[in-house]
């Protein structure tokens, strides 16, 4: 009867832990997985260049920048090794939502409608709304967003890049483009006369189109929207063992030093790529 009973005891310490291997949390994992669109600088890109600061992606390349260096002081305060996966901006929250990846690192805004998929943590960097105009236009001295009525404006796709553009009255609003590249190319071509972007993406794009200009406006005669981003995780794990990780090192790091390394990454894209 004790070597049953034995028997059965072992059966049952072995049957809970191929049950609890089946449920490995991602906390538990060896690597942290990390989506971002690299095609967004300075907070992320994609280039041929290997350094210090890239991580080399899934194919071919590297990726760079400032949320690149968020990412890595992540993976290392959750001692994990760090992989970064290059996805469509629109591929980012359906990508969490299905486990791909473990966390958004893209220069996201936490805004309502996101909120209701990600659980975001406090903001990361904090910045402010401006415009990208060609050099060679008068609007580069403008000082009131209201002086762009008129004017032929696009912003980026699912983003607040683009839905800010309504607060101009009489704007002529574009169709949105997927991606900074494509908006750059609209307005050298002289298809619309701006684009919105955050201040440190429009003074990463100044670094290799010298031929633009930004436009800052004055105190409450700029946008009214919120500039701050968040990393985005999965919906509830607010009270996961990752989340305050992350949560924790985000603190960890001083406003001095996210102002120091956001410009070292705003002056330090590859020239020509």
């Amino acid at each position: 009867m004790k070597k049953i009973l034995a028997f059965l005891l072992i059966a049952l310490l072995i049957s809970g832990c191929e049950s609890n291997s089946g449920n490995k949390s991602i906390d538990e994992g060896d690597v942290f997985v990390v989506g971002m669109e690299c095609n967004y600088l300075p907070f992320n890109w994609q280039t041929n260049t290997q350094s210090d600061t890239a991580v080399e992606l899934e194919g071919s390349g590297y990726a760079d920048g400032y949320d690149v260096y968020i990412a890595k002081e992540i993976a290392e305060s959750l001692d994990k090794k760090l992989v970064i996966k290059k996805l469509a901006w629109n591929g980012l929250q359906p990508a969490l939502e299905s486990g791909e990846i473990d966390a958004i690192i893209a220069g996201m805004t936490a805004d309502e409608e996101r909120e209701k998929g990600i659980d975001f943590t406090t903001p990361y960097y904090q910045s402010e709304m401006v415009m990208i105009v060609r050099g060679d236009d008068a609007s580069k001295n403008y000082t009131d967003i209201q002086q762009f009525s008129g004017k032929t404006i696009v912003g980026q796709m699912s983003t607040s890049y683009d839905t800010v553009i309504d607060q101009i009255n009489g704007v002529d609003h574009a169709t949105p483009k997927q991606s900074y590249p494509e908006m750059l190319v609209a307005l050298q071509s002289g298809e619309v006369d701006g684009i919105t972007a955050e201040l440190p993406v429009a003074q990463g794009i100044l670094e290799t189109n010298q031929d633009l200009a930004i436009v800052r406006f004055e105190q409450n005669k700029g946008f009214k929207v919120d500039t701050a981003v968040s990393i985005g995780l999965k919906e509830g794990s607010r009270n996961s063992t990752l989340f305050k990780k992350v949560q924790k090192c985000i603190d960890n790091i001083s406003s001095e030093k996210r102002n120091e390394m956001m410009g070292k990454y705003s002056s330090s894209q590859p020239k020509g790529e």
